[in-house]
Order: C-alpha cells, then structure tokens, then sequence
C-alpha cells in the first residue's frame, strides 16, 4: 500500500511556527509522506523559522516582493501552487489559519481537486474587514475545506452554526503550544546579545509587536503613541519591541518610538528567541493573534492592540483584555497592569484554553483516521 501524500502549505512566520512540528509529526507517522509547500510570503521571517524547526520544503515558490499588494501574493500562490501540486500530486493539502497563503493554496487545492484541512479553523470575529484581510481568509477557506482542526470547542460550534459537516470538524487546541514545548528553555542564551543584556527580574519587560495592516495610519500612530507615553511615566519599565519587516510599520516606529526612553527596538526575532523573551518578560502588548495564544501558556498577560480579537476564548478566560486602538485606553490599561499586582496575578494565573501539547499528535490522527490508517476516530480535545 502506498503512503498517503500529506503536504503541509504555509508562507508567513507565525503560520510556520504552528505548521513545523505538524510536519515533523506527520513525517513521523507510518503510511504517511509529509511534505512542505512554502510560499515565503515572507521571506527572511520565514526562514529563521524553518532554520530552527529543522524544517526543508520539498517545493518554495518565493514569491515575496518589495511593498507586495494582497493581489500580487494571492495571484503569485496560486500560480505557483499549480506547479507544486502538479509535481507532488498529494491526497491532502493541510493550510493554516488566514493569510493570503492559506486562502490561495485551499483554493489551488479545490481547482485541482485535492481535499483541504484547514488548522487553526472556526475563529471568527464577524466582521469581514476586521481583522483585514484575516477574517476573510478564514471564511473562504472554510467553505474549501474537508476537515477542520479547531483549537477550541467554540471554534466548532462557529463551524456547525454555518453548516459544516460535524463529521470533518475535530476539536484538537492550538499547534503552537506543540512548538513552546520545544523552544523555550530556562538556560537559553540569545543569539541576538543585547537580548542577553536586559535587565530580567529587575525590571519590568513588557514585549510589544504591532504590524496588522488594520492599524495601519491613525490607529497605529495611536498604539505607537500610547507606547512612548507608558515607557516614560514607568521608570520600572523596559518596552522591548522587535519590528516587523514591513515598511509602513517601520515608519511608524522611526517616527514616535526610535530615540524614545526605555524603548529597546530589534529586528524580527527567530521563534525560539522570541519565545524565551516571552517567557522572561512581564506581560505582552500585541496586536498578533498568535500571540494571544502563546503567552497565556507562559503565565504572561496580553493586552490585545486591536478593536476586536477572533480569540473570544482568552478574552473569557481572562489571559486577555482588548485594549483597543485609542492612546488614553491603552495607557489606562497598560499602566493597571504594571502597578496593581491583583489586576496582574488575576490574568497572569488564568487558565490558558489553548491546548495541552498534544494539538499535532491529534491532527495526524484524524489525518490517519481520514485515509483508513487508524480505526477509531480520534477524541476531541476538551479544556
């Protein structure tokens, strides 16, 4: 019998970060063929992924350019993704999440007709322009795909509401968890030294990132704003900023952060530094989502950098605060959490609903389940 062809699509950090110890789980499965398609949607923040996952694709199509338009990217996937498919001929081609490679590849796969699992399924916010162009992504690909690997029970629930077959939907938590569980150590040292410098323990560290293309111009002046103010009225506090490669963002950040007291600014971290800086800093202010997902699991507070999150679990299980986009709200809520010790120990002791560790072993298991290579479907994951 012949293995069944799985191969693994993604092209941005954080989808790389969830997606590598998938790959590497399902290659260590008899009667499957792991395979990685990448797109490199983002190209060096890509690689410093792979590099530390042990990860090499089997097919990279390169397709990042200078100041790329989300037309330029979906039209580069999808032509690229004809060749992929073509020469790999897989049974099942597994996307994740919502960006503009998970959107294009799914639907590479149905124009060739090769059955799509979608992981990181069902989050939602309702709200077709927020996150942008997220949340669009999301709902495309789940009316393209055949399973859906959900990190939480809600998640489900928002598939069943619009529809989907129960019988493809599996409650499995978060594969980023997976991946925390094999990058952060206590006697980590930093590759990027003046990591190793900082002032751990006697201070307070908060890590920040913000690049989603929703906040770019008034709310991202804000956020930069709100940042610069909370660093200079906390003489307690560090802020140390590692920033994203695009453009706008570092414009944004050259102009109201750069020069700024108590500010450290870096260039995009490799997963498993930026994982141990999470584990050593006091809270995070982010408007990623897989940030909100992360932290939570290493007891750090999140104040989310946005108007709205498709994570509604953490926000419920208190690991998180929408903190919005307006500079007074977001010094209000960053400076209770710096000075009032309850309001920090009530979030940082939350239960995280993200998972246990075990998100990829259930995904291949539902994958063998699907192909015939394991009898009983597998047990949903429960909080």
């Amino acid at each position: 019998m012949k293995n069944v062809r799985i191969m693994s699509v993604f092209g941005t950090r954080p989808e790389a970060i969830k997606m590598c110890p998938l790959v590497k789980e399902l290659a260590s499965r008899p009667g499957i063929e792991s395979l990685c398609c990448v797109t490199a949607q983002h190209r060096q923040m890509l690689d410093s992924v792979l590099e530390v996952f042990g990860v090499r694709p089997d097919r990279d199509l390169d397709i990042m350019a200078p100041r790329q338009t989300l037309s330029h990217i979906t039209s580069k996937c999808l032509l690229g993704m004809d060749e992929a498919i073509d020469h790999l001929k897989p049974d099942l081609i597994l996307v994740h999440g919502d960006t503009s490679t998970t959107f294009a590849g799914a639907l590479s796969a149905y124009y060739h007709q090769v059955a799509v699992g979608h992981v990181e399924a069902g989050l939602r916010t309702y709200d077709k322009y927020a996150p942008f162009p997220e949340e669009m992504n999301r709902v495309l690909t789940s009316s393209l795909a055949d399973l859906h690997f959900c990190p939480t029970a809600g998640n489900r629930e928002n598939l069943l509401r619009e529809g989907r077959d129960p019988a493809g939907i599996f409650v499995t938590g978060n594969t980023v968890i997976d991946a925390l569980k094999t990058t952060v150590r206590k006697d980590y040292h930093f590759t990027t030294d003046e990591l190793n410098h900082l002032p751990y323990g006697e201070k307070k560290l908060i890590l920040v990132t913000c690049h989603r293309r929703e906040n770019y111009g008034e709310p991202m002046r804000n956020i930069m704003l709100a940042l610069r103010q909370i660093a200079e009225e906390n003489r307690d506090v560090e802020l140390v900023y590692p920033v994203h490669l695009s453009p706008v963002v570092r414009e944004a950040v050259d102009k109201y952060l750069r020069g700024a007291p108590r500010v450290h600014l870096t260039d995009p971290l490799p997963a498993d530094e930026m994982h141990n800086l999470m584990d050593r800093c006091y809270m995070v202010m982010t408007d990623s989502g897989g940030l909100q997902e992360e932290a939570p699991a290493l007891g750090k507070p999140v104040l989310v950098l946005r108007r709205e999150t498709e994570r509604p679990e953490a926000v419920a299980a208190g690991t998180v605060k929408l903190a919005g986009v307006v500079q007074d709200d977001i010094v209000t809520m960053g400076t209770r959490l710096i000075r009032d010790r309850n309001a920090y120990e009530a979030m940082a002791h939350a239960v995280n609903p993200y998972g246990d560790g075990q998100a990829c072993r259930r995904i291949a298991d539902a994958v063998e389940w699907r192909f015939g290579l394991r009898k009983e479907r597998p047990s949903d994951y429960e909080a």
